[in-house]
């Protein structure tokens, strides 16, 4: 597929961003150095979701990143955006693709053996799986799947490969060891203190 993932997946979800707006939160991890950003805004209402993701779009692509919006294919085609991702409760991704131009991505979550199966025979340009360890920021979350797992799932696709769910900057190296190409973070990244040191010690310590 040709689509080279960055190492660090970091997802903006307003409702973690405590007081800073996620603009103003991609900004300072587009300083850190970060350059795949995802916005999750499963609260946000379509026209100020489409206002965010524009702007945001905007500054990703100014520093040469890839944008992606989570859920809402439309969304992404009309701000700009480099791609949709979609979970097992959204549109499947053929129907996802056909929403998109020509050249946008489309990435899935799994959570399961018969998921990633299922994901791989898609045109998927990349799947998530997991949650690799216990998360707080999923209502619903899916049983924890551990790092053996993700190691048979690495085998199973030759698509590049997100691991997401519960990963810090204390596990995320033994995830990529484990066979991840790019590791997905929310919590460990946007409830730092200081959110662009914490990106950058991320982006250090996956290489």
């Amino acid at each position: 597929m040709g689509f080279r993932i960055p190492r660090l997946y970091a997802i903006i979800e307003p409702t973690q961003t405590r007081e800073l707006a996620p603009v103003t939160v991609a900004e300072i991890l587009l300083s850190a150095g970060v350059r795949l950003i995802q916005y999750r805004g499963k609260t946000d209402a379509s026209r100020h979701m489409f206002d965010v993701c524009s702007v945001i779009a905007e500054r990703v692509h100014q520093a040469g990143g890839i944008f992606i919006v989570n859920d809402r294919p439309d969304l992404a085609l009309l701000t700009g955006a480099d791609g949709v991702h979609v979970g097992q409760e959204d549109l499947p991704v053929e129907l996802a693709r056909r929403v998109l131009r020509e050249g946008q991505r489309v990435g899935v979550s799994t959570h399961n053996h018969q998921q990633l199966v299922e994901a791989e025979a898609t045109s998927a340009d990349y799947i998530a799986f997991g949650p690799i360890f216990p998360t707080g920021t999923k209502e619903r979350p899916d049983p924890v799947v551990g790092l053996e797992r993700l190691r048979e799932m690495r085998a199973l696709t030759g698509k590049p490969l997100v691991a997401i769910g519960g990963i810090t900057l204390a596990t995320a190296p033994s995830v990529i060891e484990a066979g991840a190409d790019s590791v997905a973070v929310i919590h460990d990244l946007l409830a730092a203190e200081d959110i662009g040191a914490q990106a950058r010690k991320f982006l250090q310590a996956l290489g």
